[in-house]
């Protein structure tokens, strides 16, 4: 793959992280509507299952969404300067 091919790829990884962080509310809503279901059931065949807030979720999906645009913004500073230690670190 050609490097503009590699770098599409690593903006497209960075655009998701702000996607998810900027809509970690409505995803979170909508996993914790699912997963709520999934414990009634769980709970009516006697498997204890442990819940999550709302409030919880929707840090958990926001520092997700964050976590991945450090990630991708330190791997992108790597391959802009790759005589530096890091992108030795990156690149395995």
């Amino acid at each position: 793959m050609s490097s503009m091919t590699l770098m599409a790829f690593e903006l497209l990884r960075l655009l998701l992280g702000f996607v998810i962080a900027a809509f970690h509310r409505p995803i979170a809503d909508y996993i914790m509507e699912r997963e709520r279901v999934l414990v009634i059931a769980f709970r009516e065949r006697g498997i204890p299952a442990p819940t999550l807030t709302t409030e919880a979720a929707r840090n958990v999906y926001f520092c997700l969404g964050m976590f991945i645009v450090l990630l991708e913004m330190a791997r992108i500073w790597g391959f802009m300067h790759p005589q530096s230690i890091f992108f030795s670190f990156i690149t395995r």
